[in-house]
């Protein structure tokens, strides 16, 4: 080959090299969002959220369901890692279980960003968009003894046992309730922020203590299947009911009367947060505050129609 051939040769090479990789950066990223359940209409707001301010930004979003069901969370990831994703917006299933998954990804160099479920560690998600589950339930708590005049029985319904979320909830509660001896709480059970496992948790319950005065929900789809179940006996009106996360049947039951109060998160503003660091990271930010708190604010029959 002649000289002039060979450099010919190695320049369009160079062309070849050049073109690939303006079109590798040029691509389009893509960022998996991955809920706990779309079974919770609450879930379906801030998947749907996430995904659309990811879109909103210019990048490609698929939402992935785990069903509450670490093994398919884990699928999820294995999935959407070996797919290409670059960046993942993340609802946990458990705060201990994720942290595995998230560790798969942050050896792939995809980064996480956790959002109103935590996971119980600092050194996994690239940071974790949260309610600040304890101060709103402190005021569900005030509320709660005020409603009932600091006396009576009552039954306190949990969420998933896995899930910081149940417990920070049910101690900012019980910090306020806990003061007042003369409200007893007469059960405590699981019912995994499911709306038709708390109908049927309530149910049997009632059967042992049909007398009681109120129900604490850990979230508003067990305040609803609480509520289905008094109706259900014609005790309703009869039976003070809380819950915890501001979902629109909850909203309305409280305008009409049926429900006392609940803790308004923000799905929405946990969505837009998370997809706008996963946005800032692609962008060459690498330090993020590991956990950010948003607020939650108290509905009641006094505020409600600020809520409708």
């Amino acid at each position: 080959m002649k000289k002039w051939a060979y450099y010919f040769f190695l320049l369009l090479l160079s062309l070849s090299a050049c073109s690939s990789d303006s079109e590798k950066g040029e691509e389009t990223k893509k960022v998996a969002v991955v809920i706990s359940t779309l079974n919770n209409p609450w879930f379906v707001v801030l998947a749907e959220s996430a995904a659309e301010n990811a879109r909103k930004l210019g990048y490609e979003a698929k939402i992935f369901d785990s069903q509450n069901n670490p093994a398919t969370e884990s699928d999820n990831f294995e999935n959407l890692i070996a797919s290409g994703f670059d960046a993942i917006l993340f609802n946990p299933t458990d705060a201990d279980g994720s942290i595995v998954n998230i560790l798969k990804a942050q050896k792939a160099r995809v980064p996480v960003f956790c959002m109103d479920r935590e996971v119980n560690a600092d050194d996994a998600a690239t940071s974790q968009v949260l309610s600040d589950n304890y101060s709103g339930c402190v005021e569900i708590g005030i509320e709660f003894v005020k409603a009932l005049d600091g006396k009576g029985k009552y039954v306190e319904l949990l969420g998933l046992v896995g899930d910081n979320n149940t417990w920070a909830r049910s101690g900012g509660f019980h910090t306020v309730v806990d003061e007042f001896p003369e409200l007893i709480m007469v059960a405590q059970q699981n019912a995994d922020f499911d709306r038709n496992r708390a109908m049927e948790v309530m149910e049997t319950i009632l059967q042992a203590q049909p007398d009681i005065n109120a129900v604490f929900c850990g979230n508003d789809a067990m305040a609803m299947g609480a509520f289905q179940a008094l109706q259900a006996i014609g005790k309703a009106d009869q039976v003070k009911i809380f819950g915890f996360d501001g979902a629109a049947d909850v909203i309305e039951k409280i305008g009409e009367g049926k429900i006392v109060a609940t803790g308004m998160q923000y799905p929405k503003v946990m969505a837009e947060t998370a997809a706008q660091y996963a946005h800032e990271y692609f962008n060459g930010r690498r330090i993020f505050p590991q956990r950010v708190p948003v607020e939650v604010e108290m509905v009641n029959a006094a505020n409600v129609k600020n809520y409708q």
